[in-house]
């Protein structure tokens, strides 16, 4: 048997591939499920769609976290499309979200609302950049690791985090909720959520990024970057000027990610404000192919698992959090490995049934 790379993968294909790749993880679940604590895991599968579907709160809270990580993964997409390791988006969150607090906390109530929000939008925007812009300059001017580099940039954000937050907070146990007399740099709530302006926010990024990977030069130059530097810069695209543009928008998506956050949920900000989304996000680009539509949809299916993760956790005394993380485990494995059967397939070798020389005879 030999490994050869599909060239014809028809769309059911492909999706019936990772359909048949969630239904076999659900099996073996199920046996996990009975061996480990004795449960009907159909009882346990219900638990995890109530999780999400059981109430119209339940549905929005989905939906508002299913929008920050797709938000995420499409800053993470352009990097990527140009074969840009970015794995420092979760410190790219944390610097947005942290200058969004700051004008919070320094202009809050002082300025008009409209103003304040604009403000903040800016200088997260900005500070996403330029978390993003430092490792891709080394990279375009020095050929430095950027997979380490933007790593590394996570842990640093995070320090500077903590420290602005352990200043702000005083001697309390806790920050708190910014500005929470008055509101001041929280979105208006929109069918009763505050959270529904950052689903549009993120509905309109979705958009504008489909339409940048594929629809405009921009994109094209991304395309042949990520196949080959000196391709690219025989097709006469300056290599550098690229990486280095491509990244600032990463990061200055990265930025709204935090803006979204801090004015639209939690209201306030700490070294966990981008819950490990940052990381998360990888997966999903990935194993979308980079493609909009199916970012939202392994977005959302990774939120309903650990929803429903949780979910379980809190119904049944004996699947604690470990055996919900081996549950989710389970399915993320079959799924990506799913993705090997949908890209490439085994073809058997053809026995040899002529000899050579002497001994055809």
């Amino acid at each position: 048997m030999h490994i050869t790379k599909r060239t014809d993968v028809k769309l059911w294909q492909s999706w019936g591939a990772r359909i048949i790749a969630i239904i076999l993880a659900l099996v073996v679940n199920g046996f996990f499920i009975d061996s480990v604590t004795g449960l009907n895991p159909v009882d346990v599968y219900k638990i995890m769609w109530t999780g999400t579907f059981e109430s119209t709160y339940n549905f929005m809270t989905t939906l508002r976290d299913v929008a920050m990580l797709l938000c995420i993964s499409l800053a993470l997409a352009p990097a990527f499309k140009m074969r840009f390791w970015n794995i420092g988006a979760e410190g790219q969150v944390l610097m947005g979200a942290l200058l969004s607090a700051v004008v919070m906390i320094y202009l809050g109530g002082k300025i008009p609302s409209s103003s304040l929000f604009i403000i903040m939008f800016i200088v997260s925007c900005a500070a996403g950049a330029l978390w993003a812009a430092i490792p891709a300059y080394f990279r375009a001017k020095w050929k430095t690791n950027e997979t380490l580099f933007t790593l590394m940039m996570n842990y640093v954000a995070i320090d500077i985090v903590d420290v602005c937050t352990n200043t702000w907070r005083g001697s309390k146990s806790s920050m708190g909720q910014i500005n929470a007399h008055t509101k001041a740099g929280w979105f208006p709530k929109v069918l009763g959520y505050r959270f529904t302006i950052s689903i549009l926010i993120v509905l309109a990024l979705a958009i504008i990024i489909e339409l940048y990977l594929n629809h405009s030069k921009h994109g094209y130059e991304l395309s042949v970057l990520g196949e080959s530097e000196d391709t690219a810069r025989y097709a006469g695209i300056n290599v550098q000027k690229v990486i280095v543009r491509t990244m600032l928008m990463s990061g200055a998506i990265c930025g709204i990610a935090g803006f979204i956050t801090v004015a639209g949920t939690d209201m306030t900000v700490s070294s966990a404000t981008a819950r490990g989304f940052g990381f998360t996000a990888i997966i999903v680009t990935w194993l979308a192919g980079l493609k909009t539509p199916y970012m939202f949809g392994m977005s959302f299916l990774l939120i309903f698992l650990e929803k429903g993760a949780s979910q379980i956790s809190s119904a049944y005394s004996s699947l604690n959090d470990y055996s919900t993380q081996v549950i989710t485990g389970i399915i993320l494995f079959f799924i990506l490995g799913s993705e090997f059967f949908v890209k490439y397939k085994l073809v058997r070798r053809k026995k040899e049934t002529a000899k050579k020389g002497g001994d055809s005879k």
